[in-house]
């Protein structure tokens, strides 16, 4: 038996999240656990329910995520825009609170890579005048 779900993939950095809504309870299951546990810290918690609260759907949808690569605050930033995303499939409706909001934009801040000659991505080596 397969269920019908709506899916949105969430990016931020170099994480990437996989979502599927189901329509149900409220449950947010993050790669094989209760979101609680996945993410125990309550500000990462909440930066998941926002959609859900915004357009207060925070019980009527069960939520399936696989997420992988970057931080936990990367993964829990791409599990919001996902969580967004496949909201909007659910109804077109949402689209302007949710873009009011910022979390149907994609975060395309990512680490600047080193370069040579440098010490790092913009600082240079010291310079020494004498």
């Amino acid at each position: 038996m397969t269920q019908e779900f709506n899916y949105g993939t969430g990016r931020r950095k170099t994480a990437t999240a996989r979502t599927r809504l189901y329509s149900g309870t409220g449950k947010i299951v993050v790669n094989g656990r209760p979101y609680d546990e996945y993410f125990p810290r309550k500000s990462l918690q909440m930066i998941i329910r926002q959609p859900l609260a915004l357009t207060k759907n925070v019980e009527s949808f069960d939520i399936h995520v696989n997420v992988q690569g970057g931080g936990v605050r990367g993964q829990a930033e791409a599990v919001r825009h996902g969580i967004s995303r496949a909201l909007l499939e659910v109804d077109v409706e949402m689209r302007s609170s949710l873009k009011r909001a910022g979390f149907l934009t994609r975060d395309a801040r990512k680490k600047e890579r080193k370069k040579y000659g440098q010490r790092a991505a913009r600082a240079r080596f010291q310079y020494s005048k004498r």
